[in-house]
Parts: structure tokens; sequence; C-alpha cells
């Protein structure tokens, strides 16, 4: 009995620091925030990966007919630009993004560089 007392006294206390009185709300904060990170994280990744392709990986598969390289960033560039993608979609809600804007976000995956553009002006606020 006296833990459960302790949990709702420590979790009012959490709830009146950030303003909110149910515990729904927190969560939904903590999941908003979480859910960037995460974005932002594979928004990183997936820049990184299509710059390695682009840059190194495909002209080594053309000029020195060695297309080792592009087999090996395909795959994982293919599932961080997926992930990407539906991420985006996803947080298009919680972010309270409009149509135009993710848009921005979805064009800027297929744009050298896009995905740090993104992160800068959308996901840093």
């Amino acid at each position: 009995m006296k833990q459960v007392v302790f949990l709702q006294l420590k979790f009012k206390t959490k709830c009146s620091r950030f303003n909110f009185d149910k515990k729904s709300k927190l969560i939904e904060l903590t999941s908003h925030k979480k859910m960037k990170n995460i974005f932002r994280i594979v928004s990183f990744l997936e820049g990184v990966s299509y710059l390695l392709l682009l840059f190194i990986a495909t002209p080594i598969k053309y000029f020195q007919e060695d297309p080792q390289y592009v087999k090996m960033l395909g795959m994982p560039h293919g599932i961080l630009f997926m992930l990407y993608i539906v991420l985006a979609i996803v947080l298009k809600k919680e972010m309270n993004w409009t149509n135009k804007t993710l848009g921005i976000v979805l064009i800027a995956s297929v744009i050298p560089f896009g995905t740090f553009y993104v992160d800068k002006k959308y996901l840093q606020k």
C-alpha cells in the first residue's frame, strides 16, 4: 500500500512539473519526443548512407568496375529510406505538419543533403 501511495505522489509531482494532470498527456509528450528523436537518427543515417552511395560507391562501381560497394551500401540505404518515409508520415500528425511541409520532408529524402536540411529546419525546434 505504501508503494502505491508513493508512486501516486511521485506521478502527481511529475505531472505538476509539466503542467499535466492526466497520465495520458505525459505519456503522449514522452512518445512525441522519442518519435522525433528516432526520426532524427534515421534521417541522419539515411542522409549519410545516401551520400556514401552517391559520391563513393557509385563512382567506384563505374570507374573501377567494382559493384561491391553499391551492393554493400544499397540494402541498408533502402531500409533507412523506407523507414524515413514511414516515420515522416507517422510524425506528420504529432508535429502538426501541413501537407506542404510533409511534401518538403519527403522530397528532401531524394535530394543530396536534404535530410540534413529537414533536421535543421523542422526537427531542431
